[in-house]
């Protein structure tokens, strides 16, 4: 086994970085108040109005992809060269060149063609946050201890959950004036307050990459060692891509001219076909992925980061922990919408929805504690009392923000075993991600065979349970990669595509009268099932190159 000296956490330098943590999560929950009125004003189907977040995640992947494509032409890592500083700093000036777009587009755009340079807006927006989310995660790694930078992303992770949580009303304030908003509402909204709100986001933005540019906390993060060239892996993930897009593209096309008098088999069939091409997508990324991995196993060279199956495994894991974590949620109106859950009217929904995304803030507070060094004993009692304080913080976000909560109280419960769970998995992220994972299929399991309240209650925990999965799986992905770690940071941040195939092929499946909503979540229990299998390989994997995870961060 590898020892490794411990090394100091540099505080200084992480409580600037946790600040874009914050924007990812400000900025994409925002999106939920912004896709009804998108719906409204430029009179979109619900498909249509979808395609905000189908931009939005789409150019994670596109960003990360056209970064890597362009390191591996150059035989050098961008972010690498440039630093991780530097490389924040340019996502947030991108970022703020999606504000400014977003403005322009509002000031000349119309009902009939707007709509198009929205969403160029968002994807140019959110191409900065690809940049910021390559560039963070590898540097919140390496901003102290290997063996806790897991606790570290878990602390960006934290705030990021927090600006998940205050997002909405924010946003709702800056359009609305007010934390509540009905159709009315949306439909009267004046565009004078889209530009006055992404005035607000763009000064943001150059207000944190001048933090960053000019703090002498922020180390400057480069590494200038030559990489090989990977060109193997580069056609790989450009013969991937070119196979999603050959699924997509369909799937797309089917909605157009669909007649309004269409009969109830013929639209199945429409529907069977959409879900097989889905699918198919799915089975592209796992065809290519498998290949990559067989084909580096038995000659390294032209793979780049590829090379290492902790990675290659890694990627499909984020894929899959994005598209459950985002699945759950996304379909989760539609449960509640059903007769066996009460038929819950829409204006009834967003509290659950919110104490969905509150549960990640819950765990990510949770996780985040050891990044402070406390006693035992006192990290023990910050164990119990975080998480309790987390929940409090979501029912009273929502009580401001006029929601009932009342249904909500005893999924208190439900944060109970949360801290029994963390007592059990002592901060190893091997563990932690067995124990987390079991736990998740267990509780979906329970939200499949039940229904009503203990069925909701199962669903929602999910959120609880995939809350520090993220930066388990990103810390022992990049684990043992060296110079390749930014390459293999812009890889795993290639898959949070995973947000944009998992929850539409569900939809899909709750589509089918054979199967329908509920039965749906069984594609809940395949994902965490991976994630489960990811955790038990990747200890084998990780222990065969020398370096034991779960022991070095015990010791």
């Amino acid at each position: 086994m590898i020892q490794q000296t411990k090394i100091q956490t540099n505080y200084g330098a992480l409580t600037t970085l946790i600040t874009v943590f914050f924007f990812w999560g400000f900025i994409a929950s925002g999106n939920g108040v912004f896709i009804p009125f998108c719906k409204s004003y430029f009179h979109l189907d619900q498909f249509q109005s979808q395609l905000v977040d189908f931009a939005f995640y789409g150019a994670y992947y596109i960003g990360a992809l056209s970064l890597f494509v362009f390191s591996a032409l150059r035989s050098k890592d961008l972010v690498s060269n440039w630093g991780y500083k530097k490389s924040i700093v340019y996502g947030l000036l991108f970022s703020l060149l999606g504000a400014i777009a977003m403005i322009i587009s509002v000031k000349t755009g119309s009902r009939e063609n707007g709509f198009v340079f929205f969403l160029i807006s968002f994807f140019i927006l959110a191409l900065g946050f690809s940049l910021q989310q390559t560039a963070a995660n590898p540097f919140a790694i390496s901003l102290g201890d290997p063996s806790t930078g897991s606790h570290r992303v878990n602390l960006g992770g934290g705030i990021n959950s927090f600006g998940t949580a205050i997002g909405p009303i924010i946003v709702a304030l800056a359009l609305f004036g007010a934390t509540h908003y009905d159709d009315n509402a949306i439909q009267t909204l004046s565009l004078n307050s889209v530009t006055t709100l992404y005035m607000g986001v763009g000064f943001l933005f150059l207000m944190a990459a001048l933090l960053f540019a000019f703090s002498k906390k922020v180390p400057d993060g480069i590494n200038t060692s030559e990489i090989e060239p990977a060109h193997k892996a580069m056609y790989t993930m450009i013969a991937i891509t070119a196979g999603l897009l050959l699924c997509f593209i369909p799937v797309f096309n089917s909605y157009r001219n669909i007649p309004e008098n269409i009969s109830a088999d013929l639209f199945q069939q429409i529907e069977w076909k959409r879900m097989i091409l889905l699918f198919t997508a799915l089975l592209v990324l796992i065809a290519g992925l498998g290949t990559a991995y067989l084909s580096s196993r038995k000659d390294g060279q032209g793979w780049g980061a590829l090379k290492y199956p902790q990675l290659l495994l890694g990627m499909f894991a984020i894929f899959v922990y994005v598209g459950v974590e985002v699945t759950i949620q996304s379909n989760m109106g539609e449960l509640l919408k059903s007769n066996d859950y009460g038929h819950l009217p829409t204006s009834a929904i967003p509290p659950y929805i919110s104490m969905f995304w509150g549960s990640l803030m819950i765990g990510r507070w949770t996780g985040a504690i050891p990044v402070f060094n406390p006693s035992k004993k006192a990290k023990q009692l910050f164990m119990i009392i975080i998480p309790l304080i987390a929940f409090c913080v979501v029912l009273l976000v929502n009580t401001i923000a006029a929601r009932d909560m009342s249904p909500l109280y005893y999924y208190v419960l439900c944060v109970l075993v949360l801290i029994v769970a963390f007592f059990i998995s002592q901060d190893k992220p091997v563990s932690t991600l067995m124990l987390f994972s079991s736990l998740a299929m267990i509780s979906m399991i329970i939200g499949l065979m039940t229904t009503g309240t203990v069925s909701i209650y199962a669903f929602l925990s999910g959120g609880l349970f995939c809350s520090i999965m993220w930066p388990c799986i990103f810390s022992l992905s990049l684990a043992g990669l060296g110079k390749y770690e930014t390459q293999g940071a812009a890889f795993l941040i290639m898959m949070i595509l995973g947000g944009a195939i998992i929850p539409p092929l569900q939809g899909k499946l709750a589509d089918l009268k054979s199967i329908g909503i509920h039965h749906s979540y069984w594609i809940t229990v395949a994902c965490f099932s991976y994630l489960l299998f990811f955790a038990w390989m990747v200890k084998s994997v990780l222990q065969k190159q020398g370096i034991d995870y779960d022991k070095q961060v015990g010791d």
